[in-house]
């Protein structure tokens, strides 16, 4: 990577996006004095979808205000052959829905494990009339199916995990349902062309070799994951991956925390 390119990531990554998270979080602070949370309504984010409104949510106002980037977006409608997009961390349904209104995608598996953010992504899917395309189910993908306690921060949904934050101020606990990659692949159903999201806070490792074991492995076309690296391995996934055919990776953002899109 020259100089240059590296100058101009720092600044997207670092400086803009930062930037547009602080600003995110301060045009909420107003819209929540403005409006308050006290009635259900609908807000259209900077995605082009409708959205619940919860302004105390940092992870809706990063949604709303179009901070996560566009590169999964840009992907999603910009793929040249039919497709099913796979969410795997899907929280409140942004990409599931991006994806069931991109021109080539003919169905959209939805997994969350959290039961308020589940009821969040229903109420988006119902929102945006895309019921038909949409299937949530109330779970999270690991490597053994059963139960397992889940860490919740109201203030930011989007940060639940299994792995971490347990103990941490204002994170609660809740209890959820994992599945395994055998009920996946019933979940699934007929083979496709398939466009995988990964965003599960430190879980990732463990999803990512569970979806290996998946007898639709081989026709994941992309996987779009997030890498934190102060609990997930890149390099180790990488391999895994390159091993099940995997040909091209690349890296958005800069830093210890970005995103991976690996594509045959």
């Amino acid at each position: 990577m020259t100089d240059a390119s590296l100058l101009a990531r720092t600044w997207e990554y670092r400086v803009q996006k930062t930037a547009l998270k602080l600003s995110a979080r301060l045009r909420a602070a107003l819209a929540a004095a403005r409006e308050g949370n006290a009635a259900p309504r609908f807000a259209r984010s900077r995605y082009g979808v409708l959205m619940r409104a919860n302004w105390s949510d940092r992870t809706f106002q990063y949604c709303f205000y179009g901070t996560y980037g566009s590169a999964l977006a840009d992907l999603l409608n910009g793929m040249d052959r039919p497709f099913a997009f796979i969410d795997i961390g899907a929280n409140q349904g942004l990409y599931s829905l991006i994806a069931a209104k991109a021109p080539q995608c003919r169905k959209v598996l939805a997994l969350e494990p959290v039961r308020e953010t589940f009821a969040t992504l229903q109420d988006n899917i119902a929102a945006n009339e895309t019921t038909g395309r949409i299937t949530a189910v109330e779970a999270a993908l690991s490597d053994h199916a059963g139960t397992a306690t889940i860490s919740v921060n109201p203030a930011h949904s989007g940060t639940a995990s299994l792995d971490h934050g347990a103990g941490a101020t204002g994170v609660a606990s809740r209890s959820v349902r994992l599945i395994d990659h055998e009920e996946f692949d019933d979940l699934v159903g007929e083979p496709a062309d398939l466009v995988v999201k990964v965003d599960v806070e430190g879980h990732e490792s463990v999803v990512i070799n569970e979806l290996m074991k998946s007898r639709h492995a081989p026709t994941i076309r992309h996987l779009f994951y997030e890498i934190d690296q102060r609990w997930t391995d890149n390099a180790a996934i990488v391999a895994l991956l390159r091993e099940a055919g995997f040909t091209t990776f690349r890296k958005y953002g800069v830093g210890r925390h970005y995103d991976m899109l690996a594509s045959r």
